[in-house]
């Protein structure tokens, strides 16, 4: 199983942005699906998570301003970033909890390579 990040790059305050992440390889389902970010100095920490049954949580700081969403036909899952400032600048991973097998109830968590934004002028 492997996640593959798209759509990083630098764009100018006030601007928008969107990431993509997709599952790919042989697994039963995608659970969870979730964008973390890691600013330089700083912990990782969750951005916005949404299950599998459409339920989106976000961190304060992002709320109003980004959206999560998925395409289940797809295994992606997308994070809409608009009115970007600096303080959004970070390497951002998606992370996704995968049922491998319909046979076995068992889930694991796998995680992106990440990418980067960078917002600046």
């Amino acid at each position: 199983v492997q996640l593959v990040e798209s759509g990083g790059g630098l764009v100018q305050p006030g601007g928008s942005m969107k990431l993509s992440c997709k599952a790919s390889g042989t697994f039963f389902r995608v659970n969870d699906m979730g964008w973390y970010r890691q600013a330089p100095g700083k912990q990782r920490e969750l951005v916005a998570s949404i299950t599998s049954s459409g339920s989106t949580s976000f961190a304060d700081s992002v709320k109003g301003r980004f959206t999560i969403s998925r395409d289940d036909a797809k295994n992606t899952v997308y994070l809409q970033m608009n009115s970007l400032s600096a303080e959004d600048t970070a390497v951002y991973y998606c992370k996704a909890v995968i049922r491998l097998r319909s046979q076995i109830p068992l889930s694991s968590t796998y995680w992106g390579q990440g990418t980067q934004v960078t917002v600046s002028s």
